[in-house]
């Protein structure tokens, strides 16, 4: 099947319901092209498979589908120019439908391996006709019903009305049967009989229209050749007295080749081929010679061995015969050659001798454009599946940073502020590691980076399991929401178990400084919050209202490993949810607030620590390219160090100071002196709307003897207070 159908089929679903629908079409049928090459033969399966997704997806019938893509069919051919050919094919849309079986054959220069289907006309009318469609496919029905309409509207200004009368399988071929109503006034003129006086004209002699005709047949009733013209003399003479369906094959059109059925089919092209290759001594000469000449290659098409015969079928009343008024088709030279025939064997009345010779000279410049085309046609599909995988990969990271309900509204060029949305009750939950300042003051900035990467990714994979929206991180705090963006009945409890997960996993995680396990406080409220982008850099999905500050002050009232949650949150889980009652606690900016400790869920089962483990595992192949032995850290500190160094700006300067004294510690290079005024400032500007406190983390910064603002060895850290994510360093290892 020729990419002409497959495009047609593309571009009738972007005209008529939208890009957007074939991409979604085209990806649910795993159809990488995003388009086709009119002149690729692609799988005879493609076009179903396309279609009954298409119906599902645009929820229509069959007949209203292929229907609208054979109306829209005259539309895409302009593109192509084949308006024109379909303009000129008949004076009156009679003419049009009688020769509509030729079509196929004028087409078949440009797309050779067509499957072409068969149109034959009967019982026409002033009011109508009956058309037989024949063809070795199915499922085009409704789809030629369009066409045919679509001409007679568009080119002809005729309203038709087209029923299906019949509809049956013949061995591997659909026969059906239209009946076709409109305005056939034509029918009428075109049955005037033009008399001519011909008694002065001599009766031409036989021997001279043979001449004419050199690859004439003439048969009778019983379809025994009676006689043939003077070139098919030359290579197949013993034809003569023979029955021509032993000779001869009828490839169009699709009837059984009978006397009486071809005197019924008089406006159809007749092709004809031979059953066994036509090979004369002189043909097989010439065949060798050219081969050893030229470029020794086998012909490609074995076909090229037969005989094919391309003309109309005449009755000679006189004769009582019928007279097969064929010409050769000759794709090249080659098959000229094969079949034993030469130049002067063509017609010389017609252009059969012009259009052999100026196609071959042709024929090498049109295959080398060709070429250049189909491989320029190959490099764009290859661009678009590339562009098709970034553009899947950039989806993927956009919807990691924002919903993507939420992403498509901003795509379509709305306002951030207009995707903001009023959500009557959700629940939200804050979690942050208990004696984190202190925990901090004791490893360096890297291992606390690769120790909240290893916790983040722990709980990002449970918000997949749990059912759940990551909101941000800030520090160490972690905030998520269910409810929102998705509303769902059951968002506290698809929080509450998050929040019983964490409690569980934070236990395989360890404090690099004493070994012990880390430890988290949670808190989990229930209410009414806003949720959407604000401002236009760096956008991200936030959560406005006072139920986001009452979820942050159970985290900061909770105690270490224990779920802290509201009365709203108590009221909306149920009684397999098992809590005890903390009692009445003063909350700032809320005051005295009945709070519950969540201590557990019936028929929960804990998180495995080696389900923890697979996490953490996966989250190291994911970041590392060699396999990591470095506790639970995902990123290494040498790792960072020496990457960090190498782009280093002090990198020089690192190297000399190492050549002149070498050390073994690292060695921490401050590009900014920190003043206690600067990390005032940085606090400042941490948000406070949704934390509770800026949190000031202590590092260790110890400068090796002789650098610049350096201290001897022996002299105590120097404390540099602000917040984690504000510190910029440089690190190396001399």
């Amino acid at each position: 099947m020729y990419g002409l159908l497959l495009e047609n089929l593309s571009e009738f679903i972007k005209f008529v319901y939208g890009e957007d629908k074939w991409e979604e079409i085209r990806r649910l049928c795993n159809v990488e092209q995003p388009s086709f090459s009119v002149h690729q033969v692609y799988p005879e399966s493609m076009v179903p498979k396309l279609a009954k997704k298409a119906m599902q997806v645009l929820g229509i019938t069959e007949r209203e589908f292929f229907d609208g893509m054979g109306v829209y069919f005259v539309r895409f051919v302009g593109q192509y120019g084949y308006d024109r050919v379909l303009s000129v094919l008949g004076r009156h849309m009679r003419d049009f439908l009688n020769g509509l079986d030729n079509l196929h054959e004028y087409l078949k220069f440009s797309y050779p391996r067509m499957r072409a289907p068969s149109f034959i006309c009967e019982n026409e009318s002033r009011q109508g006709m009956t058309v037989h469609y024949r063809s070795k496919r199915r499922g085009f029905v409704y789809y030629t019903m369009g066409q045919i309409r679509e001409v007679s509207r568009h080119f002809y200004g005729k309203e038709m009305q087209i029923e299906l009368m019949k509809e049956e399988m013949v061995f591997d071929t659909l026969h059906v049967t239209f009946q076709l109503t409109f305005d056939n006034r034509a029918f009428g003129e075109s049955t005037l009989v033009l008399f001519r006086d011909e008694k002065h004209l001599p009766s031409v002699n036989a021997n001279l229209l043979f001449e004419i005709f050199p690859f004439s047949i003439v048969f009778g009733s019983d379809l025994k050749v009676k006689s043939i013209g003077n070139s098919l003399t030359q290579i197949v003479p013993e034809l003569i007295g023979k029955k021509i369906t032993d000779w001869f094959d009828l490839v169009r059109p699709l009837i059984e080749f009978r006397f009486t059925t071809i005197l019924n089919r008089a406006n159809n092209i007749f092709e004809l081929v031979t059953v066994e290759p036509i090979m004369t001594e002189k043909g097989m000469e010439e065949k060798q010679r050219l081969e050893n000449a030229m470029f020794s290659e086998e012909p490609e098409d074995s076909n090229d061995k037969h005989l094919h015969l391309k003309g109309q079928m005449v009755y000679m009343e006189d004769w009582q015969l019928i007279m097969y008024l064929g010409t050769p088709v000759m794709p090249d030279l080659n098959s000229l050659i094969c079949t034993g025939l030469f130049i002067n064997d063509l017609s010389m009345h017609d252009f059969s001798r012009d259009l052999m010779l100026a196609g071959t000279q042709q024929s090498v410049e049109l295959k080398l454009a060709l070429d250049q085309e189909q491989q320029k046609s190959k490099k764009l599909e290859e661009s678009m599946k590339k562009l098709d995988e970034e553009m899947r990969r950039t989806d993927e990271l956009l919807y990691q940073m924002i919903p993507k309900q939420v992403a498509d509204r901003l795509r379509k060029g709305e306002n951030p502020i207009d995707t903001c949305q009023i959500f009557d009750v959700v629940s939200v939950l804050f979690s942050d590691v208990v004696t984190f300042t202190e925990i901090c003051s004791r490893i360096t900035p890297m291992e606390v980076v690769s120790m909240l990467n290893a916790m983040y990714s722990i709980f990002d994979t449970l918000t997949e399991k749990n059912g759940v929206y990551k909101v941000e991180t800030i520090g160490d705090a972690y905030m998520v929401v269910s409810g929102a963006p998705e509303k769902n009945p059951k968002h506290a409890e698809l929080v509450c178990n998050m929040a019983l997960d964490m409690v569980d996993a934070i236990t395989d995680l360890k404090d690099p400084s004493t070994g012990s396990h880390l430890q988290i406080r949670v808190g989990v409220h229930s209410g009414a919050v806003v949720a959407g982008i604000v401002g236009l850099k760096m956008p991200r999905y936030c959560l406005f209202g006072d139920s986001v500050n009452t979820a942050s002050r159970m985290e900061s009232t909770s105690s270490a490993m224990k779920i802290h949650i509201s009365q709203g949150t108590k009221d909306l889980l149920p009684d397999i949810y098992k809590t005890e009652k903390r009692g009445m606690i003063t909350v700032k900016g809320k005051g005295d607030m009945k709070t519950y400790w969540l201590e557990s869920k019936e028929g929960r089962l804990p998180l495995e620590h080696d389900e923890t483990t697979v996490i953490l595992v996966n989250t190291r192949a994911q970041m590392s390219p060699t396999p990591v032995d470095r506790g639970y850290s995902p990123v290494t500190h040498a790792d960072v160090a020496n990457k960090s160094a190498n782009n280093s700006p002090a990198k020089s300067s690192l190297r000399k100071d190492s050549l002149a004294a070498p050390v073994a510690t690292p060695t921490i290079v401050t590009p900014n002196v920190i003043t206690p005024v600067d990390a005032e400032k940085a606090q400042s500007r941490r948000p406070s709307s949704v934390f509770k406190d800026p949190i000031e983390v202590g590092l260790s910064v110890k400068l090796p003897p002789g650098s610049p603002g350096g201290s001897p060895p022996q002299s105590p850290p120097i404390p540099v207070g602000v917040p984690l994510n504000r510190v910029s360093c440089l690190m190396s290892f001399d």
